[in-house]
């Protein structure tokens, strides 16, 4: 009998193969992402349980920093806002935890990273609705797809696994790619802004 470690590698053996298949829109979302914040633009994330995690690992990975020195970015973890957590399912209900902190947060031209291995939490599908109705990029990690999430969605990279598990372990690599797309891009927007940093500096100083 097979151990669950040895079926698990085998569940993620097809699943970073779907991945890979989606490198291009992983490059692409960490490009667009760097160019938001660099601008002053926020992400926000947000996903339930395990995704609730996940969510939180990007964020901390774009406040702190992933591979490069480089400034922090502004980034939150809708997940991780307790006590507005708290406070909206008493006062709202739990399909509203998330999307009225989108509300209160997003501005056009932030991104919205929804989280969700089915593709069906309410909370989750509620939140992508209220993103696009303030002009916010909606981005989503899920499982197979179609589904109910990728149809809200701007854009959506599906792992397409056996296992919960195995889903998520996929969207983690689809994050650290981001991250490593965001770092890159960023390397290439500060080393075009120190010349005129440089400029201005000179114009002061003459002045």
């Amino acid at each position: 009998m097979s151990s669950w470690i040895e079926d698990h590698t085998d569940e993620l053996a097809g699943a970073m193969t779907a991945l890979r298949e989606q490198s291009d829109v992983v490059d692409a979302w960490g490009t667009h992402l760097a160019d938001v914040l660099w601008e002053g633009g926020r992400l926000l994330a947000a996903g339930n349980g395990g995704s609730a995690a996940e969510a939180q690992h990007l964020t901390a990975e774009l406040v702190g920093r992933f591979l490069a020195e480089r400034r922090p970015l502004s980034a939150i973890a809708l997940s991780a806002e307790t006590s507005s957590l708290t406070a909206i399912v008493n006062d709202y209900g739990a399909e509203e935890m998330f999307a009225r902190q989108v509300e209160a947060h997003g501005r056009p031209g932030d991104v919205l990273v929804l989280l969700s291995t089915s593709g069906k939490s309410p909370n989750v599908l509620r939140a992508a609705e209220r993103a696009r109705d303030a002009g916010v990029t909606v981005w989503g990690l899920t499982g197979a797809g179609p589904n109910p999430l990728t149809r809200l969605c701007h854009d959506a990279i599906v792992v397409p696994a056996p296992s919960t598990a195995a889903v998520q372990t996929g969207h983690l690599v689809a994050v650290h790619g981001v991250c490593a797309a965001v770092d890159a891009r960023v390397a290439v927007l500060a080393d075009r802004s120190r010349p005129a940093l440089r400029t201005a500096g000179k114009t002061r100083r003459t002045a």
